[in-house]
């Protein structure tokens, strides 16, 4: 379950705290970003923040049965 703030919107995650819940580079999330191919994020003015829900979906898109999937 996603943590909400007191105003019951999301807490954004910077992309440093979502490369370490992802246990990934925050390099590698910046590539990812570039590419378009990683989490969906939120850009703020020059910011990048992610939320844990959008982070949770791209992780469930990754899932793999076999090696053989792409």
């Amino acid at each position: 379950m996603p943590t909400k703030t007191g105003t019951g919107f999301e807490r954004l995650l910077t992309a440093r705290d979502a490369a370490n819940l992802l246990r990934l580079s925050p390099s590698w999330l910046a590539k990812a970003r570039m590419r378009g191919d990683g989490p969906r994020y939120v850009k703020l003015g020059r910011s990048i923040r992610y939320t844990e829900t959008g982070i949770l979906q791209w992780m469930r898109s990754c899932q793999r049965f076999s090696t053989s999937e792409r």
